[in-house]
């Protein structure tokens, strides 16, 4: 089984790696920008989630084992890795463990610690949208309203939805495996990770994911990393203030 991505563009290699919940299709805008630099931009889903398969395996090995088929399937190395949050620790894993595959790589608003889980009223949210009664997503963002305060993430959690037919909604994330395995998305990763070649690690300045006492552990795993601050942005740095972000990639990747 291939993960399902979107690639856009023709040239050099650029995989970018979605968050937990999320899809390749969150980064189309971004990706047409990069690919009107010279890359072929690869959006993957990554396995339960988006249009990629469901498996009751669910940890970052597995994640990063899924990128290493994608990556034999497409005849792809050299390339430029992005991945944000969940996405950024499989890049990490995966870059440690293919470093020949990678040309750079690029970590969005997470280190490689431990984080505790914090997706709760999240999950009891999408937990409790019965498609047996919500026939709209105008229903299913009042029903999540409930549970989530942010319009922001109902607008990103309400992505996942999809008509099944032309009458049943449903999600196209595996909500129960995800459920059921939501612990391993704030795994810290192996303690002797190591990657050599050009990092960068970009955080915003609203978000506590990268904390300056992560910097020493940052160095310690990827030597040549720079942390860089995206201002007016929080985790979802690359929505909330794509024009600095794209530019801080830019200058990395040319």
């Amino acid at each position: 089984m291939v993960l399902h991505s979107n690639i856009i563009g023709e040239g050099k290699p650029f995989i970018i790696l979605h968050g937990f919940l999320g899809m390749g299709d969150n980064w189309k805008t971004l990706a047409k920008q990069f690919s009107n630099l010279g890359f072929q931009v690869h959006l993957v889903d990554q396995r339960n989630h988006g249009r990629s398969f469901h498996d009751s395996e669910f940890n970052y090995e597995v994640l990063a084992a899924d990128l290493k088929q994608y990556c034999s399937h497409h005849t792809i190395n050299n390339m430029v890795l992005l991945g944000h949050s969940m996405g950024g620790k499989t890049a990490m894993l995966f870059a440690a463990l293919y470093p020949e595959l990678i040309s750079k790589l690029i970590v969005a608003d997470i280190s490689p610690r431990f984080y505790p889980v914090h997706h709760d009223a999240i999950m009891e949210g999408l937990c409790s949208l019965n498609f047996e009664e919500i026939s709209s997503r105008k229903e299913a963002e009042i029903q999540l309203s409930n549970y989530v305060s942010d319009a922001g993430t109902r607008q990103f959690l309400l992505k996942n939805i999809y008509r099944i037919s032309p009458s049943v909604l449903g999600l196209r994330i595996n909500l129960k495996v995800l459920k059921t395995n939501v612990s391993e998305v704030g795994e810290a990763l192996p303690s002797n990770l190591n990657f050599q070649k050009d990092t960068l690690f970009l955080r915003g300045d609203k978000s506590e994911y990268i904390s300056t006492q992560d910097e020493a552990l940052i160095k310690h795993q990827f030597p040549t990393a720079v942390v860089k601050t995206i201002s007016n942005a929080g985790h979802w740095l690359h929505a909330e203030n794509p024009v600095e972000f794209f530019n801080s990639v830019c200058t990395f990747i040319t």
